[in-house]
């Protein structure tokens, strides 16, 4: 009988291990992702996992010949000897000089569009999304994406190392977190219920528990937005703090954690960040002004009328990152103390002027990335405040139960993956930097 033992042997090595196995012959595994035939010899870039190597292929490396099936897309095991030389600049440059490629399979068909060049170049975004599982092979497309692992990972390890739990929270609920009409309905059995808007009612429910807690994972959002900004389903990366001082604690966690991914980027992920040419903010401190003061900078300052004083506009936005910048030499603003009236039943109310918030959003490069802020946590004050906005407690009769049987003051906040990528990279559209998009137009691929 045949035992599987978890080893997994690897015959190949990575672009990475070049160096150490200089004048060695080794193997890859990847996609022939371009053929150059010269006089006498040809260049074979194959593309694997995270890299794009160049193979020499010519008679006089072995005894190896030409096979003429060999085209673009093409899935080979390439064996080579590892040689180094200078490149103009004085750089090591290595390659591969080809002793041997096995074809391991071959595409059925030619691309409909082409991606062996740095970048998708005159292909409308429709195009590239409509064919995302072949237009991510681009090494630029699929930078993108390894950027936003870093990002998630950089999230997940800073507050692990903080002393936070992992949760799963269930997307099928019995109501929306946020409140209002912009909630997806499910026929559930015959019963109405709704897909998740935010993991809030269970990050709350686990501070009880774990008392700091975190979360990854899609939430739904049934907006009729059309807008470069806004999805219908996209990654929420929320924590929740326990035992807190007061909302500020939040917002130091916060600076904490984005610190702590912006070094993740430059270290570990520093060949994406040079392929998409990032400008990777600095995180020293983070300025921090209320709602009604930086309302008052934008008419005062930039001479801008406000439609809404409860919100900001996109362009208010954008005056306050370039505010921000300029003035405070910061990429990043806290805007605090938002209106009661646009905030969620969940949040606390300014002690010293219930018309506000003990919350937060925060604003990078004049766009809002966070919102977040400290919950009501004595059960009392969260019921009336339900009754206040015309919410029926007995509906929220699971959720209540933290703060009816004892809830320590705790807050917290959700960042959109998608939009922070967007914004990091300087993108238009959040669909850029989505890898299957959501929204009012599209559900495939």
């Amino acid at each position: 009988m045949e035992k599987i033992c978890g080893c997994l042997v690897s015959d190949t090595v990575s672009f990475n291990e070049f160096a150490q196995n200089e004048n060695k012959v080794v193997c890859i595994k990847g996609y022939i992702h371009r053929i150059r035939e010269m006089t006498g010899f040809a260049f074979v870039i194959v593309r694997t996992a995270r890299d794009v190597i160049q193979c020499v292929y010519a008679p006089e490396f072995s005894s190896y010949r030409w096979d003429d099936k060999l085209c673009e897309e093409a899935c080979v095991k390439v064996t080579g000897k590892v040689v180094a030389s200078q490149d103009a600049k004085g750089n090591t440059r290595y390659e591969l000089q080809i002793h041997d490629i096995e074809i391991l399979s071959l595409p059925a068909e030619n691309l409909p569009i082409v991606i062996n060049k740095k970048q998708l170049d005159n292909i409308q975004l429709n195009t590239i999304l409509d064919l995302r599982p072949i237009s991510m092979r681009n090494p630029k497309e699929r930078a993108i994406f390894k950027i936003q692992e870093g990002i998630a990972r950089g999230f997940r390890e800073c507050l692990m190392k903080n002393g936070f739990t992992e949760i799963r929270s269930p997307k099928i609920n019995f109501a929306g977190a946020e409140g209002g009409t912009n909630i997806f309905k499910l026929d559930y059995f015959g019963k109405e219920v709704y897909l998740a808007q935010s993991p809030q009612l269970y990050k709350q429910a686990l501070v009880g528990v774990y008392q700091k807690v975190f979360e990854v994972a899609p939430v739904f959002r049934a907006e009729h937005h059309d807008t470069s900004r806004h999805l219908n389903e996209y990654t929420s990366m929320d924590f929740e703090m326990g035992f807190i001082n007061d909302f500020t604690d939040i917002m130091n966690m916060e600076v904490k954690v984005l610190r702590y991914i912006m070094e993740l980027l430059k270290t570990e992920y520093s060949e994406e960040v040079e392929t998409l040419h990032i400008d990777l903010p600095v995180i020293d401190e983070i300025p921090s002004i209320k709602f009604m003061d930086a309302k008052e900078l934008i008419m005062k300052k930039f001479k801008y009328q406000p439609q809404d004083m409860k919100d900001f506009d996109p362009t208010e936005e954008e005056l306050l990152g370039k505010y921000a910048k300029k003035e405070l030499n910061s990429d990043f603003l806290f805007v605090t103390h938002y209106p009661s009236k646009k905030r969620p039943f969940y949040t606390m109310d300014d002690p010293a002027d219930p018309d506000f918030t003990l919350s937060f959003d925060l604003l990078f490069r004049g766009l809002e990335i966070t919102s977040g802020g400290q919950r009501i946590h004595d059960y009392k004050e969260q019921v009336e405040k339900m009754v206040k906005l015309g919410m029926n407690p007995e509906l929220f009769e699971t959720y209540l139960m933290l703060h009816k049987y004892g809830a320590p003051p705790h807050g917290g906040l959700g960042i959109g993956l998608e939009r922070l990528t967007m914004h990091l990279l300087g993108a238009k559209n959040v669909r850029e930097t989505t890898m299957f998009p959501r929204d009012i137009n599209r559900v495939t691929p």
